[in-house]
C-alpha cells in the first residue's frame, strides 16, 4: 500500500540516503549533510518542503520542493527533486508524489510548478510529456558557484 506523507525531522537519515541514490543515478556529487537538511528543512525557518512515499512500509521515494516567485506570473513552486527507487517505479509512486505537489500548488494559488530534467533522462522526459508538461527549450539554466561566486562577490564589494 502506498502512503504519501509530509517528511519530518526523523526522516532526515532516510531522506539523505534517497538523495544520495538520486545523485548516484544522475552522476552528480552530493555535498549536503544530514545536519544541513535538518536545519534547512525542519528548523525555525524551513527553506524547503519534502514529502516521503512509503510503499508497504518501505521508503520508496521523495519529492523536494520550495516556494518560488515569477515577476511575470506570481507565486509558484520549484520542484527540486522527484525520485523513486527503481524497485517501486511500476507502482505509480512518482505520479502520486507529483500529484500531491500539484494539489499543494493549487491550494496555495500558485501559477504552476517549475522543475528541470537532465537531457539524457529519457524516462523522466517521457513521464513529464505524458503529464502534458511544457518544456522551455529556449531557456538555459545558469549557476554561479564556487570560484565564480567568490569573484563576483569580491567585485561587488570593490565597486
Amino acid at each position: 500500500m502506498l502512503n504519501i506523507r509530509q517528511a519530518n525531522l526523523n526522516d532526515v537519515p532516510v531522506l539523505r540516503t534517497l538523495i544520495q541514490e538520486m545523485a548516484d543515478y544522475e552522476r552528480l556529487p552530493l555535498l549536503i549533510t544530514e545536519e544541513t537538511l535538518a536545519r534547512d528543512g525542519f528548523g525555525s525557518q524551513p527553506r524547503f518542503r519534502a514529502l516521503m512515499a512509503d510503499f508497504d512500509g518501505e521508503p520508496a521515494g521523495y519529492v523536494f520542493f520550495f516556494g518560488s516567485y515569477s515577476t511575470f506570473q506570481g507565486r509558484g513552486l520549484f520542484l527540486e527533486d522527484l525520485y523513486v527507487r527503481p524497485q517501486f517505479r511500476k507502482n505509480k509512486v512518482c505520479r502520486a508524489l507529483l500529484s500531491r505537489v500539484v494539489a499543494i500548488a493549487q491550494q496555495e494559488d500558485c501559477f504552476g510548478i517549475m522543475f528541470q530534467v537532465l537531457d539524457w533522462n529519457e524516462m523522466a522526459i517521457q513521464f513529464y510529456k505524458k503529464m502534458d508538461a511544457t518544456f522551455l527549450d529556449d531557456w538555459k539554466t545558469v549557476c554561479l558557484k564556487g570560484d565564480a561566486l567568490r569573484i563576483v562577490a569580491s567585485a561587488a564589494r570593490e565597486s
